[in-house]
């Protein structure tokens, strides 16, 4: 492990374990706060993709400071073998683990998702998609704040052009249409992932799923988008119509992340109002 790391930090207990390394709970004696150390090993980086997303996060990560429900990166240490970046300290249950118990009230769903649509409104507003919105990279940290992470996979639009994007990327049951299409996609992307897990939030279960993986992808490119009573009985009105304006097959007719923000019920906090207030 880097010496400057270790002359910064006290290096602590194990908290997690990805494809390409380990996070660590470090505490730095100066501040006396404890934070994250995402530890990636080098070796385990296969190919050029690899390689370019390890490249990638830190510097989109620091192109996004400055939002409060986006994970902070503080410090960047690399030597020979190890890339380690000093980040929020998250201890509280990802979104995964939250929702694995069935669903939220509508309330607490709203709280939850106008975090999450604000850290994707600052992306988007500084160019970057971030093109794996899913649960587990949802994180909150000791005060319960939403940390969106793992950005791996984003990429900067404004540079692309006509702000378009290409690649297949993304998590089979959040991941938009168009990407599996093969098709040029812009940023709403991330808003039809970001309406799936509003959907799971409500219901329990996702929109669109299969039995394997290329079942829920056929079933993501049919985007028959239903409200069975069993799972909806007790969702509101207006809670269906965002849903409807962010799991929209049609791009054009998607709404951004800022009209997600001026929606009535996210306005609302998710307390329902007549649905004339929608026109």
């Amino acid at each position: 492990m880097s010496q400057a790391l270790k002359s910064d930090f006290q290096i602590c207990e194990e908290i997690g374990r990805g494809r390409f390394g380990t996070v660590y709970r470090c505490f730095s004696p100066v501040t006396g706060h404890s934070f994250a150390c995402k530890s990636i090993e080098k070796s385990l980086l296969l190919d050029s993709t690899d390689r370019e997303c390890l490249d990638k996060e830190p510097k989109i990560l620091q192109l996004l400071s400055g939002s409060p429900n986006i994970l902070h990166l503080y410090k960047i240490y690399e030597d020979e073998n190890f890339l380690h970046m000093v980040t929020d300290l998250c201890p509280n249950n990802d979104l995964y683990e939250r929702i694995s118990t069935g669903p939220l009230s509508e309330r607490a769903a709203a709280n939850i998702l106008v975090q999450l649509i604000s850290a994707i409104n600052h992306c988007h507003k500084m160019g970057v998609a971030h093109r794996d919105i899913k649960p587990d990279n949802i994180l909150f940290d000791s005060q319960d704040r939403l940390k969106l992470a793992d950005f791996g996979s984003a990429e900067w639009f404004v540079g692309c052009e006509g702000g378009l994007m290409s690649g297949v990327v993304g998590t089979p049951y959040y991941v938009a249409p168009e990407v599996l299409m093969g098709k040029e996609y812009n940023e709403k992307v991330d808003v039809w992932s970001a309406g799936v897990i509003l959907y799971i939030m409500l219901s329990g279960v996702p929109p669109f799923y299969g039995e394997t993986p290329t079942e829920t992808f056929q079933a993501v490119l049919r985007a028959n988008l239903r409200f069975p009573t069993r799972n909806f009985r007790s969702v509101s009105p207006e809670a269906k119509d965002l849903l409807r304006k962010m799991i929209c097959k049609d791009v054009s007719r998607r709404f951004s992340a800022e009209q997600v923000l001026r929606h009535p019920w996210v306005i609302n906090g998710g307390e329902t109002r007549s649905m004339a207030d929608l026109t």
